[in-house]
């Protein structure tokens, strides 16, 4: 039951020097500290952190100076609070975790004060450059069961289509895909076979790949 997580955080919160008491206003847990006015201080309790918590915490919100959730830790070590990006989204809504143990032992997974995770350059500079790159929108967002036409399959496609009808060099058919040595070299998909120095041909593979995206070259 939730009420098993009461006393441990609220003994947590009370070393912390606030006076705490449960079930105010709909809220788990609720406390006050000595000061005038108040600093508010709101818990959530579930036994499992889940997205619905974090929505309490957010109606919480407006009615309180800090949020925190708490919920049991998870068994085998899976739970949410094993989640990198469950951290990261009350970070960025301010919202502290706790976390309790079986034995009663609170730990704070995160702080309502901690920092706002740093933005990652590098994954957002390859966002930026896959963006540029991708010709036209060819992949509905939400798509999972097809394979992403991703702007490299777009220029693997692009070097099909020029060998086709006959083989080629790299340099041939590098103003439709101005990385068509890379790609020709490293042959991800297995759509191309080297026939002699710096000569391809097409492979049953990428005959395939032509008929399951005909409109390749246009795309």
């Amino acid at each position: 039951m939730e009420t098993a997580l009461y006393l441990p955080i609220k003994n947590f919160l009370e070393a912390a020097g606030y006076a705490v008491k449960g079930e105010i206003g709909s809220c788990d847990l609720v406390g006050l500290s000595g000061d005038e006015p108040p600093v508010v201080v709101i818990c959530e309790l579930k036994l499992a952190f889940n997205l619905e918590l974090v929505l309490q915490a957010v109606d919480r919100a407006t009615a309180s100076d800090e949020v925190w959730i708490a919920a049991r830790v998870s068994a085998k070590g899976k739970g949410r609070e094993s989640d990198r990006r469950f951290r990261d989204l009350c970070r960025r809504l301010g919202f502290g975790m706790l976390a309790v143990a079986d034995n009663g032992t609170v730990d704070v997974i995160v702080s309502p004060v901690a920092p706002m995770p740093r933005k990652n350059t590098r994954r957002r500079s390859r966002l930026v450059e896959e963006h540029r790159r991708r010709k036209g929108d060819p992949t509905r967002g939400g798509s999972t069961r097809s394979p992403i036409m991703t702007a490299y399959r777009q220029q693997a496609l692009a070097c099909a289509v020029a060998i086709q009808n006959g083989q080629q060099r790299p340099k041939d058919i590098r103003a439709n895909a101005p990385e068509a040595a890379k790609i020709l070299q490293h042959n991800v998909y297995g759509w191309f076979e080297r026939v002699d120095r710096g000569i391809y041909a097409l492979t049953e593979l990428g005959s395939e790949a032509l008929k399951r995206w005909p409109q390749a070259d246009g795309a």
